[in-house]
């Protein structure tokens, strides 16, 4: 543990090096701190955190800057969560209201990194199952299909059918008419399950059919459903201690590139409490250390279905990203459990 002097010091230190993006020297930590201590003992702790692992003395300067291990305990023990600005609360609840899930997600994920100036990432909600509103079919050759499907929340996908035998366009429209009015708000599964044990009376290359429909509608949702939207990533090419550096842009972007790496960070949300914070490689994910993501769950109808998250350097504001992160995730929760 380290004393309260010790504290306070790497507190300034870090607060100072966030503010100015400069390593943090005594001079500067004696005017900040509020501490009565000669250069001298200011030195004396500065030596200590540094054996510590806590800060780090860049080769150019005789100040010194925090390391991912500072900040870790800066988070976990000093930091003082600030309100969400007024204005920036009242642009989060107008922009966040009941809507398509993919567009709420797309405009959670797009405020996050206007508010922060980093990037915003939100995984989507994930689907149980998938269901369908209604279906439609369209000849487009003697054997080949075009499948329209709606699903309730209005998303259309399509998908291109190649049958054995013909279907006549006046077939086609009793085939769709059937599928909506037996099988629409249900699932894929049940569907099938149904069509294969209670339809015996119609006819097989009809069945044929209708089981290709719903394998291809159950592809082409979840082809179509996006695990998670990504916005502002552009903007952590301006932020200095990675814009200087071509191999950690490298690292970065391939970070986003990986969808599985990205949701591997996303998924270890999920099974949090509120509010995480990954510095550099602690997600496991092999995130360049100068890399934060903050991080929280978001609940529909009580069950936790997706993660909110800003991606940016480990040089950020976190006592103002935190409750923007914590509020989007409340409020896409709030605008999907209306939907």
């Amino acid at each position: 543990m380290l004393d309260k002097r010790a504290q306070v010091l790497l507190k300034t230190l870090i607060e100072r090096y966030v503010a100015e993006g400069q390593p943090v020297g005594s001079r500067t930590l004696s005017k900040y701190s509020g501490l009565d201590l000669s250069p001298a003992t200011i030195r004396n702790v500065m030596s200590d955190l540094e054996e510590m692992g806590f800060i780090s003395s860049p080769h150019t300067s005789a100040g010194r800057v925090p390391t991912p291990a500072g900040y870790r305990f800066f988070v976990d023990t000093l930091l003082v969560v600030r309100q969400l600005e007024t204005g920036e609360l009242h642009q989060l609840e107008s922009e966040l209201h009941p809507d398509n899930p993919q567009r709420v997600a797309t405009a959670a994920s797009q405020l996050l990194s206007q508010l922060t100036q980093f990037a915003g990432v939100v995984m989507t909600p994930r689907r149980r199952s998938v269901t369908f509103r209604h279906i439609e079919f369209l000849r487009l050759s003697e054997k080949r299909i075009l499948l329209i499907v709606v699903t309730p929340e209005g998303d259309v996908q399509n998908r291109i059918l190649f049958t054995e035998r013909a279907f006549t366009p006046s077939e086609l429209v009793e085939a769709a008419n059937f599928m909506n009015q037996h099988y629409a708000g249900q699932t894929f599964e049940d569907a099938r399950a149904r069509l294969h044990s209670e339809l015996r009376e119609i006819k097989q290359d009809m069945i044929r059919l209708l089981s290709a429909a719903l394998e291809a509608s159950n592809q082409a949702l979840a082809e179509g459903s996006e695990q998670y939207v990504i916005s502002g990533e552009a903007n952590l090419l301006s932020v200095q201690e990675l814009s200087q550096d071509v191999n950690r842009l490298k690292q970065l972007f391939e970070l986003f590139e990986r969808k599985s790496s990205l949701l591997q960070i996303l998924d270890l949300s999920l099974r949090g409490e509120g509010v995480q914070i990954f510095i550099g490689g602690e997600s496991g994910v092999s995130a360049p250390d100068d890399v934060s993501v903050v991080t929280s769950p978001y609940k529909v109808h009580g069950e936790v279905v997706g993660t909110v998250g800003v991606i940016g350097p480990t040089r950020m504001a976190y006592d103002r990203v935190i409750p923007i992160v914590d509020i989007t995730a409340k409020l896409l929760a709030s605008a999907l459990s209306e939907h």
